[in-house]
């Protein structure tokens, strides 16, 4: 009897309908509020997400560094401590390129207040001469001060004092992610067996962060090094630092060669002039243009699985969510989100094919999908036990509804 009862339990529970599913609209728009309101929370947190994001991009870059030492034997405090000291110099590089960059732009800037004020005259009698007024011109030539120009550059350097807080949260940060690092490798290929789906994404984050910056710093060289070529043979002042912001800037996809045109097209207007200033823009744009907007996101979008108008996309909304350095690592976020978002799933790894720019479901998670027993396996072996459990189940049901016999007692 006892045996009669566990199948009519097993067969109640075979034939209980299945919990409610919630309708896919109710879903998607669920779904939508939380991701508002997850990005509301991120811009509030702007301050503190953006140093840690950059700490995380700066460690992931240098740890191949750490890797090599360790596989030749060395002891791990000197691998940690080599880690730390490249983190820092990368760190420290930056900052001061852009505080001389900044600098030398404020010093440059009123020593050309004459030739400003040479150009707005001639501006103003090209208005007049098509009919503007002057009451309109007025208006538009006090609105046009190269002194507040070098007022507002001179207000971001001494601002800069103001950011020793954030500074002293970023070295601390970099320090405890790298002392963290060393042992980070391990955990994931402990975690490997148990989620392989997480540990596939988090090392394809890694590796296609590095491929990234790789190939941006390549391409960001040679456009530094042509443009301030360039610049030099046009005769703009301070050519070797535009050739420097060109590079930083090239980390901004699609866009960045905007950013660094800016200055020295401008110091071209005021140094010799409209032609100077038109020869600046159109060196720049046949440089940049096609090797930053042409060439580069081929390349980018190979090593990242990213099409174009993604990167693009990426930019826009990593700027207005974290500000300048949202921009600078838009692609590197991007990653990180594709890869705790989809890559971790293998239900949303079609959206690989939407996203990428060649098609495919990418490339290293597809190992996973396919990944032999005792790895994803696991899974695989799980879900066809629970399937076998199930096919039991319901033969035993059929055999209770069709007045089978009953199991033969125990003993």
């Amino acid at each position: 009897m006892t045996g009669r009862a566990d199948l009519d339990a097993a067969a109640g529970a075979a034939a209980a309908p299945a919990p409610p599913v919630l309708p896919r609209g109710l879903v998607v728009v669920l779904g939508a509020a939380g991701t508002i309101v997850a990005v509301e929370g991120m811009r509030s947190l702007a301050w503190m997400l953006g140093p840690v994001f950059l700490a995380l991009m700066l460690v992931v870059a240098v740890s191949p560094v750490q890797e090599a030492m360790r596989a030749r034997r060395l002891p791990g405090w000197l691998s940690t401590i080599t880690v730390l000291l490249l983190v820092y110099a990368v760190l420290v590089g930056l900052v001061v390129i852009l505080v001389v960059s900044l600098a030398r732009f404020a010093t440059v800037l009123p020593q050309y207040s004459d030739a400003a004020q040479k150009q707005l005259t001639a501006v103003t009698d090209l208005l007049a001469k098509y009919g503007v007024g002057q009451d309109q011109i007025n208006g538009i030539v006090d609105q046009i001060d190269l002194g507040k120009v070098a007022g507002v550059v001179s207000t971001v350097l001494s601002s800069l004092s103001s950011l020793a807080t954030t500074l002293f949260f970023l070295l601390a940060l970099l320090f405890f992610m790298g002392l963290d690092a060393a042992g980070f490798g391990a955990r994931v290929a402990a975690v490997a067996p148990l989620r392989p789906g997480v540990a596939h994404a988090l090392g394809a984050f890694a590796s296609g962060t590095r491929r990234y910056l790789v190939v941006s710093s390549i391409f960001g060289l040679i456009c530094a090094v042509l443009d301030s070529a360039v610049l030099a043979w046009i005769g703009v002042p301070l050519p070797i630092l535009w050739g420097v912001l060109s590079f930083i800037t090239n980390y901004i996809p699609n866009i960045g060669f905007v950013v660094g045109l800016v200055p020295p097209a401008l110091l071209g207007l005021l140094d010799g002039g409209v032609q100077e200033m038109l020869l600046v823009v159109v060196a720049y744009s046949a440089i940049n243009v096609v090797i930053q907007t042409i060439i580069q996101p081929k390349f980018v979008g190979d090593v990242v699985g990213l099409s174009t108008t993604v990167t693009f996309l990426a930019t826009a909304f990593w700027a207005w969510v974290l500000g300048p350095l949202g921009a600078l690592l838009a692609i590197p976020l991007t990653l990180l989100a594709k890869a705790l978002l989809i890559d971790v799933d293998p239900g949303s790894r079609w959206l690989n094919i939407l996203i990428g720019s060649d098609g495919s479901t990418g490339g290293p998670y597809d190992a996973v999908d396919a990944a032999p027993a005792g790895t994803a396996g696991t899974d695989t072996a799980t879900t066809d036990t629970a399937s076998t459990d199930a096919a039991s189940t319901d033969a035993a049901t059929d055999d209770v509804a069709a007045g089978g016999p009953a199991p033969a007692p125990a003993g």
